[in-house]
């Protein structure tokens, strides 16, 4: 989940790490730090605790000059988050400089064995570990920096994204990867590494993706070398980025997630862009390899936090147009649990990143017994998509806010033209159910840019909640997920807690915590379970809750026995879940903001769970 980022080239490596830093910061920023080696072939290493502004602070008015560095932005894993956790971690000696993403799960046993062969450590984190390691073996068998690392890390068992550059050598700089994503920039005799493509692409739209176990040896002037861990010349796949300076600044919007909240119209627009025309659906995974679709047995949807809502409504969609069983699955659970996958199954493996480290496991999981997997994600060239046979790319463009808004939309039309697409190849859904719902996923785009001027009613209505210490969330059907997902919109960027319930399940427990003072939200379109929804929201009023209801435009029953009402455009049952989340989403937004709370970066979390 931590950032890093590398530079090598004529530049000054300080501004082009420091802006990569301040383009990873959403994945974690408990600390930041920097190491460069100056012109005198000595490494000049500043961390601080906080987030990259810190250290810019920090380093103002120090020697920073220098063409070779790396970076880090941390969430912490192994140790609070203090100067001495900070990465980039150096060895005993001062020599090594390195910084790491992911997590060393045998590091206790190493840090054991190396304390036994004199090695001394400073910090509490996995990470110092690796470094200790490399020097040790460096010493041990006199060997380069490449070979040591290699050796290195045949010993870690766990995850890693690394960069490694050694005092005097200002020339090389050392990467790996397993489990955790690297890219690497290729510029005009420079090279620009990072967690991600954020940072790299102002200077170059050429990039190359490390395969797991793999890594790079960049020496200035020279072309970049790839190995396997067992040191065979590894294929090296220069990919062009399609990505944008632009989509990755605010634009003019106070926060990032506002932003993006608002880009869902432009943002739909290109998830269905050339997959629906003229009430018909086309996807190239579900085209090229229609056999397997036909004789599915069973779908296990894997996934992860807002992907997971996601993926239950799309298990909906599945069941009911497709009409194929499905069960979906936290991946941190399905990983370590008895599948029993068979090869007719299909995993969909959902995540926005394409990076999640629990997610991707499930995929290696379920390859493993001969399922087929398909990926849905955002980033292309990530993880998901190259380890899924096949798959379809959101396409909503780089989602900076922490809290995920128009990968959850993408994510739920992705699935909706999915489900419709293998439910109209097996016969299950008739033409005109088909033309009707792919019409109404063409006017999405439309329909969210509408649902989008309720921001104002929502503002001033969030005014009303502000200080409210608990939530509740009902909604039936397709929109039960939507009430997990609009809780967790505000637990994540408010820190207020919030609990999403299917709405007749109340009764079974939570209508106990009702009173004036408990908000209850009921995502209540119009579909097949109006009426049983108006008797909840009834049954709340009854205990003197106060209640703010999401209804589909025209609707006169719902409005006159609830407080507050949003309403949205009428679309197919299966969409509504699309026009849903808006509200939902402004509604956490603006009371976050009127907390005075950190919008784009909340506390303890990151946008890419990349460790377990």
């Amino acid at each position: 989940m931590c950032g890093i980022v590398g530079y090598l080239g004529p530049r000054q490596a300080y501004g082009v790490l420091i802006k990569g830093l301040h383009r990873l910061e959403y994945r974690g920023y408990d600390s930041a730090g920097i190491a460069i080696e100056n012109t005198d072939g000595e490494l000049e290493v500043y961390k601080h605790r906080g987030k990259v502004a810190e250290l810019v602070a920090y380093c103002t008015g120090r020697k920073k000059e220098g063409t070779l560095g790396i970076a880090h932005t941390r969430w912490a894993t192994h140790g609070e988050p203090n100067e001495t956790n900070a990465h980039p971690h150096l060895s005993t000696s001062g020599r090594l400089a390195l910084v790491h993403n992911g997590t060393i799960e045998n590091f206790a046993a190493l840090r054991e064995a190396l304390t036994g062969r004199g090695c001394s450590f400073v910090s509490d984190t996995d990470t110092e570990v690796l470094v200790q390691l490399i020097e040790y073996i460096q010493a041990q068998t006199a060997c380069n920096l490449t070979e040591a690392v290699r050796l290195a890390l045949h010993e870690v068992i766990g995850a890693y994204a690394i960069a490694v550059i050694e005092k005097d050598s200002p020339h090389t700089l050392i990467t790996a990867r397993k489990s955790s994503p690297l890219a690497i920039g290729l510029g005009d005799g420079e090279y620009f590494i990072a967690s991600d493509a954020s940072p790299i692409v102002e200077f170059t739209n050429r990039v190359v993706y490390l395969n797991d176990d793999e890594m790079a040896v960049i020496r200035r002037g020279e072309p970049l070398e790839v190995y396997s861990l067992d040191a065979r010349p590894a294929d090296i796949a220069v990919k062009e980025l399609d990505l944008s300076v632009s989509q990755l600044e605010k634009g003019g919007f106070e926060h990032f997630m506002l932003k993006e909240i608002m880009e869902q119209p432009s943002a739909i627009r290109n998830c269905i862009r050339g997959r629906v025309a003229e009430g018909h659906i086309y996807l190239s995974g579900v085209e090229e390899n229609k056999e397997r679709f036909r004789n599915i047995r069973r779908i296990v949807i894997a996934a992860c936090g807002t992907s997971w809502h996601a993926s239950l409504i799309g298990k909906r969609l599945f069941q009911e147009l497709a009409e194929i069983p499905v069960t979906v699955e936290y991946a941190s659970e399905f990983r370590y649990s008895k599948t029993l996958l068979r090869p007719d199954d299909m995993v969909i493996a959902v995540s926005q990143s394409g990076e999640t480290a629990d997610t991707l496991e499930a995929m290696r999981l379920a390859r493993r017994s001969g399922a087929f997997v398909y990926g849905i994600c955002n980033v292309i060239g990530s993880s998901v998509s190259r380890a899924a046979d096949t798959g379809t790319y959101i396409h909503v463009g780089p989602e900076i806010g922490v809290a995920s808004t128009k990968a959850f939309t993408g994510q739920v039309t992705v699935l909706a033209m999915l489900a419709l697409s293998v439910g109209q190849l097996r016969g299950t859904v008739s033409d005109a159910q088909v033309t009707e719902i792919a019409r109404a996923i063409e006017r999405l785009p439309e329909l969210t840019e509408k649902t989008l001027k309720l921001d104002e009613a929502v503002r001033e209505l969030s005014l009303r909640f502000t200080f409210a210490r608990n939530f509740l969330y009902l909604g039936r059907g397709y929109n039960f997920p939507s009430a997990l997902e609009g809780a967790l919109k505000l637990k994540e960027i408010s820190y207020i807690h919030a609990e999403g319930y299917p709405a007749a399940e109340m009764k079974h427990g939570p209508i106990a915590l009702i009173d004036s003072d408990m908000p209850v939200i009921f995502i209540a379109p119009q579909d097949g379970l109006h009426e049983k929804i108006v008797s909840n929201i009834q049954q709340i009023k009854a205990r003197g809750g106060t209640v703010v209801a999401i209804v589909t435009e025209g609707d006169t029953v719902i409005p006159p026995m609830v407080d507050a009402v949003l309403e949205i455009p009428a679309v197919p049952e299966p969409l509504s879940p699309v026009l849903a989340a808006i509200p939902l989403q402004l509604l956490a937004y603006h009371i976050a903001v009127n907390k005075g709370c950190d919008v784009d970066m909340p506390r303890n979390l990151a946008k890419s769970v990349t460790v377990e």
